[in-house]
């Protein structure tokens, strides 16, 4: 299996499968002599670990991360981390029912068309508790970045959509709520309607907005490695995500060039910031934001109609402890692969001028 590996300079290879015994990976290309605080490391995947609330899915994980290699007196050494979260939790009976059969919209059949062979407890390779692993490089990849600000929140589940720009919200009130929805009215709304979903063993989708503060002027490259490229494909690697657009995105096709522009301040600054912090495929000083849409989880606890190895079509029942919907927990997640693209572009922007 290819394609483990993210990242040019600040990179990361993960591994591990959801019902094997740990997941983890090897960060490579962290420089030396940053010191790390293994709390906020923890305080990340404790917002992403499974059995945080009502509205998620009910594995009950630790998902405390074991640092192998690359730290020496609380610092990294430059060296290549390696790090390790045990699985703990496990039910694979959970899955037996769909050892010869395939979840309608999951990776299952393309799996095993794939290779010829596929581990159906939990999806394997494809479930998405691998993204702890990215979550665990992604913390680290903040504490590099040091003055970038990194902020993600849910703006919509369903149709219940935050009206309001990035800038009129609060956004630190988005952890005081299990949603992580910064308007408190919207979270309570939002929480219902998820419960509801979940009552009727169904799943729903949503989006989850980030901003990205204090990201110097220079980052990106101009052509096939544009900083919005390489965000996008990113986001586009997690579990579920449908959808990703930045700045205007796709309201601006409705606006004029000359009210789509942005204005320069004397300063270098813009005086608004349509192009989402981005222009020519770097970054420009001003704040960074996109949204990120997360479809429906595929598995829902209701009967349904699929096909086996066979081909033959089979009735059978979706089992097991998954999420109504995902965007709760997929928050630190998109946090994690914004702070690694950002922290590839710091080193790279290292190699541009004398």
């Amino acid at each position: 299996m290819a394609g483990n590996s993210f990242g040019n300079l600040f990179r990361v290879t993960t591994f591990g499968e959801s019902h094997g015994r740990a997941i983890g990976g090897v960060l490579d290309g962290c420089p030396a002599g940053i010191a790390l605080d293994l709390s906020l490391i923890q305080k990340d995947l404790d917002r992403r670990k499974p059995g945080q609330s009502a509205i998620v899915t009910q594995r009950k994980e630790p998902d405390e991360v074991e640092i192998y290699s690359g730290m020496f007196e609380g610092k990294t050494t430059g060296t290549p981390i390696g790090f390790a979260i045990h699985n703990t939790n496990q039910k694979s009976k959970d899955y037996g029912h769909i050892k010869d059969s395939y979840r309608p919209s999951h990776a299952d059949y393309v799996y095993d068309k794939k290779y010829g062979f596929r581990d159906y407890r939990g999806g394997g390779r494809s479930s998405a508790r691998e993204t702890a692993s990215r979550v665990v490089a992604g913390a680290i990849a903040k504490q590099f970045l040091q003055d970038v600000e990194i902020t993600a929140y849910v703006s919509q589940v369903g149709n219940l959509k935050l009206e309001k720009s990035y800038s009129g919200l609060n956004l630190s009130a988005a952890e005081k709520n299990a949603v992580r929805c910064p308007d408190p009215e919207m979270a309570s709304k939002m929480e219902a309607y998820i419960k509801e979903i979940k009552k009727q063993g169904d799943t729903i989708g949503g989006v989850i907005t980030c901003v990205a503060k204090n990201v110097p002027v220079g980052w990106g490259e101009p052509a096939f490695d544009k900083l919005h490229a390489e965000l996008g494909k990113a986001m586009l690697s997690i579990n579920a995500v449908k959808g990703f657009e930045y700045g205007s995105g796709f309201n601006g096709v409705t606006m004029k060039g000359s009210e789509h522009n942005d204005p320069f301040n004397s300063d270098g600054s813009t005086k608004t910031n349509y192009s989402g912090g981005i222009q020519g495929g770097i970054s420009n000083g001003m704040d960074i934001y996109f949204n990120v849409a997360f479809k429906p989880v595929a598995t829902v606890i209701q009967g349904y109609e699929t096909i086996d190895r066979e081909g033959n079509m089979v009735k059978t029942q979706g089992k097991g402890r998954h999420d109504p919907c995902v965007v709760p927990r997929a928050v630190p997640i998109v946090e994690a692969m914004t702070a690694l693209v950002l922290a590839d572009y710091k080193l790279l922007s290292r190699t541009n001028r004398i």
